[in-house]
């Protein structure tokens, strides 16, 4: 399976520290070797990078790890391919336009007979659940508000709904983001830390490299960090429960709701 990697913050804030510990999983410290990538939302525009080698090794990962990019929300992916080849099309995270606004997506797991009908305002280019499961959430999201935005309320309360009928199929932890809030469903497994003053110290478990926050941050920041497991080994991680989403927004959470799907559909 795939591995998730999120940041949402009150005030820009680079994710170095974080990505060099997730880059090491991508084929050193652990098996997802099948591409990687990561999103990083600036005001309305937004970078993205992707690349179907190994983090681990991947020269584009090297210079993301180094380049002190700031932003408030951020998604990053590697990849364990269980549907669809290995190659850029199929390499998370996915990126379209839904209400004037990027919107971010990357999935960990796994949907079992995930066919919906899909009326041609939002296709899929590779092969993958991940991207086709996106897809169905933007058009269902469309289809239900029109062409006028909903509140982040209304929103949320909706992606609940829509993630209720997707995770029948299976596995579907996954984060989503416009830029302005970040949503995560722990299907199965997700946790979260939320760094806030007094900041301290704190050591990656991949790689041996210890960071001071207090050095780097003001009395006021706030960053909430998502991970598909710890990426530290001397903070407080709060383990999300299976079957949650949660919407994460100036780097706290402010709303969880619980995701009951029925049984996982099983291939004939």
């Amino acid at each position: 399976m795939c591995q998730l990697l999120g940041m949402n913050c009150n005030v820009p804030t680079d994710i170095c520290f974080s990505f060099t510990g997730f880059q090491a999983r991508g084929g050193a410290t652990d098996v997802h070797s099948d591409g990687w990538g990561i999103a990083f939302f600036e005001g309305r525009g937004s970078r993205l990078f992707l690349d179907p080698q190994p983090s681990c090794t991947s020269p584009i990962a090297e210079v993301v790890r180094r380049y002190p990019i700031h932003s408030q929300n951020v998604i990053a992916h590697i990849r364990k391919a269980t549907q669809g080849s290995i190659g850029l099309e199929n390499t998370h995270p996915f990126m379209r336009e839904l209400w004037g606004r990027y919107w971010i997506f990357a999935h960990n797991g796994n949907l079992l007979d995930f066919a919906p009908e899909l009326v041609g305002s939002y296709l899929p280019v590779g092969q993958t659940d991940s991207e086709r499961s996106f897809c169905w959430l933007l058009q269902e999201l469309r289809q239900r508000f029109g062409n006028t935005a909903p509140t982040t309320t209304e929103l949320f309360a909706a992606i609940h709904q829509l993630t209720l009928e997707v995770s029948q199929h299976g596995e579907f932890n996954f984060l989503l983001s416009n830029g302005d809030w970040l949503f995560a469903h722990a299907s199965t497994k997700l946790s979260f830390v939320v760094r806030q003053a007094p900041f301290a110290q704190a050591h990656l478990s991949d790689q041996d490299v210890m960071v001071d926050f207090s050095e780097l941050t003001t009395a006021n920041d706030r960053v909430a960090v998502i991970a598909t497991l710890p990426l530290t080994d001397n903070e407080q991680w709060t383990e999300m429960p299976a079957g949650t989403l949660w919407w994460f927004a100036d780097g706290a959470p402010m709303q969880t709701l619980a995701t009951r799907p029925g049984p996982v559909k099983k291939k004939s």
